[in-house]
């Protein structure tokens, strides 16, 4: 069977991400070819409506993913958002895609994951680590940071004139959620041969803490600076605008990291590999912002 008959799994399909890559692969293939897995049947009526099928299953649930995954030949496995759980779902998929003769595995890792200083990385390298004992091909899509991370923040930025952060000057290199869900519709798509490949996936500029501000600020027309905070007290602050701890200890963890350059890269492997420069940060701030 050839690249373009076979059948693509997405994972996750309800999600930004997963939403982002079904817009993506439906540019690419027909519907009859693209699966996507949801946990609820009410998430499924949009994919339905487009001729995507769809089919039930959950992280956690072993069976499920091997019934889901009967006849197809290639998976993207998102991330799973439950934190200190993800090791041990994505597990579960692999499990399931090799008991279902799933022939590639595509995986949303994070950037540099087998070097990163971030905290998040170490449940992506356990995965990595699974996948590669498991015998299934599979091909890393090593996403950095997303841009919608970091703008998602503008308006209340604006209204109290400060982007607060750890980073300082270190370079985060990100890119839009729809760039990395065009990588991974080119990938699963691809013709060559993926198994065994990673992708270091990163925007094609970069930028720090205080050029956020200052492009904020450029587009409001409102005075915005950037207050550089330590890890301690950028968590606290976060937890005080009614972020969970855990999420708060990510973030602030993430943002220390982005301090060392953890996310930054200069490579500019997503831009060749979708065949077109990445959002920019001006983008990203002008539509946070309504512009």
């Amino acid at each position: 069977m050839s690249a373009t008959q076979q059948r693509i799994l997405v994972t996750g399909a309800s999600g930004q991400l997963g939403r982002l890559t079904i817009a993506e692969l439906l540019k690419r293939v027909p519907a009859s070819q693209i699966i996507a897995l949801v946990r609820k049947p009410e998430a499924a009526e949009d994919f339905k409506a487009q001729g995507v099928e769809t089919r039930i299953g959950d992280y956690t649930d072993s069976a499920s993913l091997e019934k889901a995954f009967a006849g197809v030949d290639r998976v993207l496995l998102i991330s799973s958002n439950e934190l200190g759980q993800r090791a041990t779902q994505h597990k579960n998929v692999v499990n399931a895609a090799k008991a279902a003769g799933v022939k590639l595995v595509a995986y949303t890792s994070v950037l540099h994951a087998d070097t990163s200083l971030l905290g998040l990385a170490e449940e992506h390298r356990q995965t990595e680590a699974a996948l590669k004992a498991s015998g299934v091909p599979y091909v890393f899509l090593r996403n950095g940071w997303y841009l919608e991370n970091q703008v998602g923040g503008a308006a209340n930025a604006v209204a109290h004139g400060a982007v607060l952060g750890v980073a300082g000057e270190g370079k985060i290199s990100a890119a839009a959620r729809a760039d990395y869900a065009a990588a991974a519709a080119v990938v699963l798509t691809s013709s060559d041969d993926q198994a065994g490949k990673v992708y270091e996936l990163a925007g094609d500029s970069s930028y720090t803490g205080p050029q956020l501000a200052a492009e904020i600020a450029r587009q409001s027309g409102k005075p915005v600076n950037y207050v550089h905070l330590d890890e301690a007290g950028y968590k606290k602050a976060l937890i005080d605008v009614g972020l969970p701890e855990v999420v708060a200890d990510l973030l602030a963890d993430s943002d220390n990291g982005a301090s060392k350059n953890t996310l930054f890269n200069e490579d500019k492997q997503l831009s060749k590999l979708i065949g077109r420069p990445t959002a920019t940060l001006s983008d990203a701030v002008a539509a946070a912002l309504g512009q």
